[in-house]
């Protein structure tokens, strides 16, 4: 089990684009994906700067010996360690857990001079309410588990430009394929990012975090909020595994609702809905929306879903072989996610392309593919792309396979070069 500090660029940056303003700084993602070590690195970060006067609070409100029951429990601890000398910086863990917080919040920034960084698991009491709580005074940090890029570094490999071959500190050859293959069935976990992780290491630790997720973020939320009430966490878990089985394809209510009535358990679309939306307020599940490419228009109708790390789609799929085409169609989304993009599933009259990305003006074309050896696969998938009348970018990123090429203005992406984009 890993259990470093490795600094994750990325977020660190993100989190220190708005330091020392007036917004609060809040990070959000599914549980152990590396929010408090992001708020560890984040304050070594600026403590390392050596200035005077300045004070560092830090509080996990998920460590009971605190004796933090309150919003006045809360407001009492930090305000009693702001800084009399210079600015205090503010780091909240699971901010969530305290009902009022964000009273507490709102009033430590007009009393005093601090900036403020927040983490929380839950979306329902964080992204979709920031605003009314904040008054849109804050940015929200979306923090993702490991992506392939990362997790090489917390294997302690480093692939060197134009080699498929990289040594572990103890000196092990590793080739990318393998480090790709590794990362695809155990996923990107950073407390279990390593070489030594085993199936039988991955599903104790998946068990573990399964039922945190399902039964503390999600059932137990859903009981204080004045939607629909989760009552039932055997459904939760049935709609769960279905969602990780059917990764990559079109989701539908009425499906997912079907299905259960067809293995004995009778359940209503609207209950369906509520129990989806739910994991993916626990971040369980991101959904992704069709486009219309001809129309230029996001769909509002049969979404797909991916599930935020490949190694709990494993978990929960039983470790099968397979299906690598699927599991890698979901790592490539989460790439793109990661890279900031916005992504859309494409579709084109009756063809469909797996994603629309978009970021900052640019439109890219996106398939994602286990190999490309055959002709017919080849055809499959360089169709759409080749359908579409516009001048966008368009790729095809492939698992096997190590040269890059370009067909009729397509790019074949080995998937080395997809996820370690040269600098």
């Amino acid at each position: 089990m890993n259990s470093k500090l490795i600094e994750r660029d990325k977020y660190i940056d993100e989190a220190l684009m708005f330091r020392d303003t007036d917004l609060v700084k809040v990070v959000t993602g599914i549980r152990r994906c590396g929010k408090s070590s992001l708020l560890a690195l984040v304050r070594d970060r600026i403590q390392s700067e050596g200035v005077a006067g300045r004070a560092f609070v830090t509080v996990n409100l998920e460590m009971r010996g605190l004796g933090i029951r309150t919003d006045d429990d809360l407001y009492g601890y930090l305000a009693a360690r702001m800084s009399d000398e210079g600015r205090t910086y503010v780091f909240v863990d699971e901010v969530q857990r305290i009902d009022g917080w964000h009273d507490v919040v709102n009033s430590l920034r007009v009393e005093h001079d601090c900036d403020i960084y927040l983490t929380g698991s839950n979306a329902y009491l964080l992204s979709s309410e920031l605003s009314t709580y904040l008054s849109g005074r804050y940015v929200e940090v979306k923090m993702l588990p490991l992506s392939m890029g990362e997790y090489l570094d917390f294997c302690g490999l480093s692939f060197a430009p134009g080699s498929s071959v990289a040594s572990t500190p103890d000196g092990i050859l590793v080739t990318f394929g393998d480090a790709l293959r590794r990362y695809l069935r155990f996923g990107g976990m950073p407390a279990i990012a390593s070489l030594d992780v085993d199936q039988e290491k991955h599903s104790h630790y998946f068990e573990g975090l399964y039922n945190t997720v399902i039964v503390r973020d999600v059932m137990a939320r859903e009981r204080n909020r004045d939607q629909r009430k989760l009552t039932d966490p055997d459904l939760l878990g049935s709609i769960c595994e279905y969602l990780a089985d059917t990764v990559s394809r079109e989701t539908s209510m009425k499906r997912i609702a079907d299905s259960l009535t067809s293995a004995g358990r009778k359940t209503a679309h609207g209950t369906v809905g509520a129990y989806v939306k739910a994991l993916e307020d626990a971040y369980v599940f991101y959904p992704c929306s069709r486009y219309d490419i001809h129309g230029k228009a996001v769909l509002k109708t049969l979404p797909k879903h991916y599930v935020v790390d490949t190694g709990l789609r494993k978990y929960l799929a039983g470790y099968r072989g397979g299906d690598m085409g699927f599991v890698f169609e979901n790592a490539v989304y989460l790439q793109l996610l990661f890279e900031g993009w916005a992504v859309h599933v494409g579709k084109l009259y009756r063809s469909e392309v797996d994603f629309v990305a978009v970021k900052d003006g640019r439109t890219m074309y996106v398939q994602a593919t286990d190999e490309m050896s055959s002709g017919s696969t080849r055809e499959r998938e360089l169709a759409p792309l080749k359908a579409i009348r516009d001048n966008h970018e368009k790729l095809v990123v492939v698992r096997q396979g190590d040269e890059a090429e370009e067909v009729d203005g397509i790019r074949i992406v080995p998937a080395r070069e997809f996820f370690l984009p040269a600098p």
